[in-house]
């Protein structure tokens, strides 16, 4: 029993590094003047544009900025190219 035990342990700690990273990319606005952003920002959980989302909006929010529409998702292959489009807001959020 104790060997199921640790063998259940060691997968739960392994199943949770296994899991690839998440990125999404997106488009935010402010009013009063006009001003628009494109940034890239870290995914936790879920890897999919409705998670991206749900996550982005208070954090956005919370700076002034409105979340207009997250482009996609993607794994960490994709930052190279995206990081001088995003400049400042590279990983910001």
């Amino acid at each position: 029993m104790k060997h199921l035990s640790f063998s259940v342990l060691i997968f739960c700690l392994t199943a949770g590094t296994a899991q690839a990273e998440c990125y999404a990319d997106y488009k935010a606005k402010q009013d009063s003047p006009l001003r628009l952003h494109y940034g890239v920002s870290e995914v936790r959980g879920d890897c999919n544009v409705p998670s991206a989302e749900d996550q982005l909006r208070p954090s956005l929010q919370r700076d002034g900025w409105q979340l207009l529409n997250v482009l996609g998702v993607f794994d960490d292959g994709g930052l190279d190219e995206r990081r001088e489009s995003a400049g400042e807001y590279f990983l910001r959020y």
